[in-house]
C-alpha cells in the first residue's frame, strides 16, 4: 500500500463500523459477511467487536471466483434447494438478535455471462427461504450495516485510467475513507453532525405528509409516485427493537421513505449503472401504470433486469423513494462506482420490491398482510436504481392538489 497512513485509517474505519455502524454492546452476537481478499480487515473488525463486549463474532466468507464456478457448474435444482440447516441457522441467529455487518468489495462483473435465468431462480429461492431474516432487518428488529472495502477487480472498474493494481486499490480505499468520514479527527462526531443535517430535511417532509411526489427531467423522466398515509421519512440513524442506535449504510447521504406501492404513474429513466446479480445493467427505462411496471428496457443487461421484474413477487412495484442532492460528496467526486451502496448516495433513487416496515407509523408491529393493506409493498427482493441528476425537479403534492418544491435542479429547494 502506498496510501499514506493506510493501516492507521483502516483501524479507524474498523472501529467506526463496529462502534457507530452496528453499535456493538456487551453480550452481542455479530455476523460479518466479507470477501476472503479482505482477511486483514476482517481481523480488525473482529478484534474491535470483541473489545466492545461482543459475546461471539461469526465471520462468513465469500469469494467471487468460487461463486462464479458454482453458478457455472452446479445444477439449478441444487442451487435452488436451500438446505434446512441454513434456514435453521438464520432463524436461530435472529432469535439471538445478532447484528449483521456486510462488507462489500465484489467485482461488479463477477457473474457476467452466467445464465440469467439460473441466477434469478437461485436468488429467488434463497430470498424466499431466508424470508424471516429479510423481514427482521427491514423492520429493524436487529442492527445491520452495509459498508465497503476496496477489492482489486472493483477498483479496476472504477479507476481504469490508473496503471497499476496498487494505485487502483489505493484510489478506491481513499474514496471509501473520504465518504465515510474516516479522515476526520473524530469520525464518530463527524457522523453525529451529518446525521443531524439529514434529520432536519426528514423533519420538514414528515410535517408535510405529501400525498404524492412528482419527478421530472428534460431527459424524459415524468413520474408521479403516491405516498401512504402516516409515512415516515428517515435518514442515517436508525433504532432497533432493543432501543439501540445504528447506521444501516456507511456511507449514506439519503433521506428516504416508503411509497404507496399501489400508486405510480409515468416513466422514469436511470442515470447510473446498476450492479445486480453480478452483472452491470445500464440505460434503464421503466414505465409504470396503476402502481406497477408495465414495460422495462435497458441498453445493457436487459434480460437480467427483466428476470428481476418478472420472476419475483412484488418486484413490479416500488418499495422505496430516496432523496439525495446532486451536490452530495459522492456525486461531486464525478465517479461511477458500479456499486449501489455508493451510487445510490450520489443520486435520487427508487427501489423495486419490498419496503421497510419502519417507513410507516406502527409498521414494525404490523403483519405482512397489514403492511400490504397500507400500501407498503411486500416482495422477496429490494433493488435500488438511480434516477437523479443535476436537472431533476421534484414537487411534493398535497391532498388538496397544491404543490411544494422539494428539489430544483438536483438540489434541495428548502
Amino acid at each position: 500500500m502506498v496510501l499514506p497512513n493506510f493501516k492507521e485509517n483502516l483501524q479507524k474505519y474498523a472501529k467506526l463500523l463496529v462502534s457507530k455502524g452496528i453499535n456493538v454492546q456487551d453480550g452481542h452476537t455479530v455476523i460479518i459477511n466479507i470477501d476472503v481478499d479482505q482477511a486483514e480487515f476482517a481481523r480488525l473488525l473482529t478484534k474491535e467487536a470483541y473489545q466492545l463486549g461482543a459475546e461471539e463474532v461469526i465471520v462468513k466468507w465469500t469469494d467471487d471466483e468460487i461463486t462464479r464456478e458454482k453458478y457455472l457448474h452446479t445444477p439449478q435444482e441444487v442451487l435452488t434447494n436451500i438446505p434446512q440447516y441454513k434456514i435453521d441457522e438464520s432463524e436461530a441467529l435472529i432469535k439471538r438478535k445478532a447484528s449483521r455487518l456486510s462488507v462489500r468489495s465484489a467485482d461488479p462483473d463477477a457473474l457476467n455471462g452466467v445464465d440469467s435465468s439460473k441466477l434469478a431462480a437461485t436468488m429467488k429461492a434463497t430470498s424466499e427461504a431466508l424470508m424471516a431474516q429479510r423481514i427482521a432487518t427491514q423492520a429493524n428488529k436487529v442492527s445491520w450495516t452495509v459498508a465497503a472495502a476496496s477489492g482489486a477487480a472493483w477498483a479496476a472498474k472504477v479507476f481504469p485510467e490508473l496503471e497499476t493494481e496498487e494505485e487502483q486499490v489505493d484510489a478506491l480505499w481513499n474514496e471509501i475513507f473520504k465518504t465515510c468520514r474516516v479522515y476526520e479527527a473524530d469520525p464518530v462526531k463527524a457522523w453525529d453532525e451529518h446525521e443531524e443535517r439529514l434529520r432536519s430535511k426528514a423533519s420538514v417532509l414528515n410535517e408535510e405528509q405529501f400525498d404524492a411526489l412528482h419527478y421530472t427531467t428534460p431527459e424524459g423522466t415524468d413520474l408521479t409516485v403516491g405516498m401512504p398515509e402516516n409515512h415516515i421519512w428517515d435518514s442515517a440513524g436508525a433504532i432497533n427493537a432493543q432501543g439501540e442506535v445504528f447506521v444501516a449504510n456507511m456511507p449514506t447521504e439519503e433521506v428516504f421513505s416508503a411509497p404507496d406501492g399501489r400508486r405510480a404513474e409515468g416513466v422514469v429513466k436511470s442515470t447510473k449503472p446498476l450492479s445486480y446479480s453480478g452483472n452491470i445493467i445500464e440505460g434503464m427505462t421503466f414505465t409504470f401504470k396503476d402502481g406497477a411496471v408495465v414495460d422495462v428496457t435497458a441498453d445493457k443487461g436487459e434480460q437480467v433486469l427483466k428476470h428481476l421484474v418478472e420472476d419475483n413477487e412484488g418486484a413490479r412495484r416500488l418499495g422505496e423513494v430516496a432523496l439525495v442532492p446532486h451536490q452530495s460528496p459522492i456525486s461531486q467526486s464525478g465517479l461511477v462506482f458500479f456499486n449501489t451502496l455508493f451510487d445510490e448516495n450520489a443520486s435520487n433513487h427508487l427501489a423495486l420490491g419490498s419496503a421497510y416496515a419502519f417507513s410507516i407509523e406502527g409498521g414494525t408491529e404490523m403483519s405482512q398482510e397489514e403492511l400490504a393493506e397500507h400500501g407498503i409493498n411486500r416482495s422477496n427482493v429490494h433493488v435500488d436504481f438511480m434516477i437523479g441528476s443535476e436537472t431533476m425537479n421534484i414537487d411534493g403534492i398535497r391532498k388538496d392538489g397544491s404543490r411544494v418544491a422539494i428539489f430544483r435542479n438536483g438540489d434541495w429547494a428548502f
